[in-house]
């Protein structure tokens, strides 16, 4: 069972497309690669059962929409910040250090302003780069 569990896991993990973004600051120019989650499925599963993220890599959540945006740890494994970006490229909203959740229920974390796009990567790359609401973020698909 858990050999099926992990084939369907790396299975789902291998349609994601990947692109590269890049958070423009006032001091650099700070490239991501970047996982897209654009399903309703992709977007569910998230980084959940990851047991690691490489530290230049990410998942960037991809909405029809620019609306407040609404993201919980459940089954999540690393610890996480999450940068809210509107439909400009403009981050709006970040919320750092979340933590896996251990038990339920799971702490519900809501952007402060509506966002088209969210931006995962691990606990402490905000901090570290200088990131701040206001800052550009690019995309570019590796297509």
């Amino acid at each position: 069972m858990k050999l099926l569990l992990l084939f369907v896991f790396l299975l789902l993990f291998s349609c994601h497309s990947v692109a590269t973004v890049t958070i423009v600051t006032s001091d650099a120019e700070i490239p991501v690669i970047v996982e897209i989650a654009d399903t309703l499925d992709e977007q569910a599963l998230g980084l959940m059962y990851r047991t690691a993220l490489a530290q230049d890599h990410g998942m960037l959540f991809v909405f029809e929409d620019e609306a407040y945006r609404t993201f919980w740890m459940k089954n999540t494994l690393l610890a996480l910040d999450i940068v809210f970006i509107d439909a400009d490229g403009i981050i709006v909203d970040s919320k750092q250090h979340f933590a896996p959740c251990d038990n339920e229920p799971c702490e519900l974390y809501t952007s402060k302003e509506q966002s088209m796009y969210a931006l995962e990567v691990n606990a402490g790359f905000v901090a570290a780069h200088g990131i701040d609401i206001g800052d550009r973020v690019n995309i570019k698909s590796n297509k």
